[in-house]
């Protein structure tokens, strides 16, 4: 196995060396406190030998420290959330990629009739982007799972909001005399393809075997 690349700017011998000296701990008794031998330390000390991560965490401790990342300004960076959505099979999404919401890609499950669609899924990387660009603007981790997320739950959540603005729209222009003889009361037997086929920013849009189409206008 090829070695781990190493990082210069980190001075892990001075850093264990400020820690045993904020302890007050010699050498042997940071080993001691660390499970290892004596000369494991000696190692890291002179820049011979690497140490594991939490290793080093458990050295600060000792010292009252506590390991971090800092960004180029020299704040603080948390690591990713572990309550973040996962896939079907309960596993996280890749930590480089963006999760979306399934529907939000619906176009991707048109032709997977054989395949459940999940309720989350991420966005995979563009060949053509430019460097950099995938970073711009980016959310800091990904989604978080909300009541609602599924996308059956989320069409619902769709066909209430179209529902909803086309009864406020009836009632506006019932209000003002404009449909003059219609029935006082109306149930909309829309199939749910058409909530689908329907992009929200104007008339609605309906299946071409719809037997409702309903529109306010």
């Amino acid at each position: 196995m090829p070695d781990a690349p190493s990082a210069p700017d980190f001075d892990l011998s001075g850093l264990l060396r400020r820690i045993r000296r904020r302890a007050d701990l010699s050498q042997r008794e940071l080993a001691t406190e660390l499970h290892v031998s004596k000369s494991t330390v000696a190692a890291v000390e002179a820049g011979s030998a690497g140490m594991d991560a939490c290793l080093l965490a458990v050295a600060a401790r000792l010292a009252g420290l506590r390991l971090g990342l800092l960004d180029a300004d020299g704040r603080e960076v948390c690591g990713m959330a572990a309550d973040t959505v996962r896939d079907a099979a309960g596993r996280r999404f890749p930590a480089h990629l963006d999760t979306v919401l399934s529907d939000e890609r619906s176009g991707w499950w048109v032709d997977r009739r054989d395949r459940r669609q999940p309720t989350y899924t991420f966005d995979r990387r563009s060949p053509w982007d430019l460097p950099g660009s995938r970073t711009e603007n980016r959310p800091d981790d990904h989604l978080r799972p909300q009541p609602g997320d599924s996308p059956a739950e989320r069409a619902e959540a769709r066909r209430a909001a179209r529902w909803r603005r086309y009864r406020e729209e009836l009632d506006r222009r019932f209000l003002a005399g404009e449909l003059a003889g219609l029935p006082d009361t109306f149930t909309c037997t829309c199939p749910p393809v058409c909530d689908e086929l329907d992009d929200w920013d104007g008339r609605p849009v309906h299946a071409d075997d719809c037997p409702c189409r309903c529109d306010a206008s």
